[in-house]
């Protein structure tokens, strides 16, 4: 590659439904004004690039487009940048999350609000499709080209090794806290102790909320506590979640739960508590309508933070000293690392090291 001068971009994809991906190249779509192009140094694995790389959204969100680069969670420096990009400059360290485009234009009924990632011009990182129907391809690869709104400069307080997973994982749940307002006093539950609901602790904790963590595996609790939960709740025994029964304002469900699931979940909120769904089930959920009448709570979801909310994300988590739990793989070793994470070993979250 030359720095500038990418002809073609080199990466690993996808080119059926399955675990393994392969070398590959692809042409980049041509650098735009508004555009930068990053050299990858750091790219995280996340749950979405496994869902995606077996089709398993093929019937709720959209099938795979192959061959597909996946990867969401980039850090690199720029390398070159577009006539009017004013921000950024060649050689700044940089972060991109799960989108890389939007229109951002003050008419726009998404991107007025701050709800970006709703935008009709949103183009997610990978496996989606530019206006002229070019695909985006992601961070398995040696570079990416993204609008310069969406390559963010890392506070120097936020170390580039362990940043990656901050950009989908670490805004992920942020997001959310920021949108309802968690705060000091809030009693807030987090399902799912693993990429997500690691730093979701973490977050929850730094904005004050007493934390209580949920997970069937016992041995994770003083990592709960140490990461700043301050009950630990072991969901094979019955006592200690009736502990905690109609006590929680918010709960961030951060694993993929099946729907009968929920039926117990609506039972440690307190009246008017509020539900968040950070993961995207393969299957449907279902409910009775008397669940929400009878308890009044709330059943929400979160998409991905746009441009303003991705900023404070790192902003709050250089402050405050929010960090990842990371396991480094080199890129050329993507499919052990794929395996490793799909087997449930990942701790928290892998980042591959990109060298070419």
């Amino acid at each position: 590659m030359v720095e500038g001068k990418i002809h073609e971009i080199r990466g690993w994809a996808a080119k059926k439904a399955g675990l393994e991906v392969e070398p590959w190249s692809y042409v980049p779509r041509p650098l735009g004004p508004n555009d930068v192009e990053i050299k990858i140094d750091y790219s995280g694995i996340c749950g979405s690039d496994l869902h995606t790389l077996k089709d398993e959204w093929k019937n709720s969100i959209c099938p795979t487009p192959y061959p597909a680069i996946v990867g969401h969670e980039i850090v690199g420096r720029v390398i070159t940048k577009g006539a009017d990009v004013k921000d950024l400059e060649e050689g700044d360290i940089v972060g991109v999350g799960a989108q890389v485009n939007a229109c951002l234009s003050k008419e726009c009924h998404a991107c007025n609000r701050g709800l970006d990632p709703h935008c009709p011009e949103m183009v997610v990182t990978y496996a989606g499709f530019y206006k002229d129907g070019q695909q985006s391809h992601g961070g398995y690869a040696e570079a990416i080209r993204v609008n310069s709104a969406y390559a963010f400069k890392l506070p120097e307080s936020v170390d580039p090794k362990i940043a990656a997973p901050l950009m989908c994982a670490g805004t992920t749940v942020f997001a959310p806290m920021l949108r309802d307002g968690v705060k000091k006093g809030d009693r807030v539950g987090v399902v799912g102790i693993g990429g997500l609901g690691h730093l979701a602790i973490q977050f929850a904790n730094a904005l004050g909320a007493e934390v209580v963590a949920f997970s069937q595996s016992p041995n994770k609790r003083q990592q709960c506590l140490d990461l700043g939960a301050s009950i630990f709740v072991d969901t094979s025994k019955k006592e200690e979640v009736d502990g905690i029964r109609h006590t929680l304002n918010y709960l961030f469900v951060t694993a993929d739960c099946k729907s009968e699931q929920y039926n117990e979940f609506f039972s440690w909120m307190d009246f008017g508590g509020e539900i968040c769904l950070l993961s995207v089930p393969p299957e449907k959920l279902a409910f009775q309508p008397i669940d929400f009448i009878a308890s009044e709570i709330k059943l929400t979801g979160s998409l991905i933070g746009g441009v303003e909310v991705i900023k404070k994300a790192l902003e709050f988590a250089g402050k405050h000293n929010i960090k990842p739990m990371v396991e480094h793989f080199p890129l050329s070793k993507v499919n052990e690392a794929l395996q490793h994470m799909e087997q449930g070993k990942a701790r928290y979250r892998i980042v591959l090291d990109v060298e070419y």
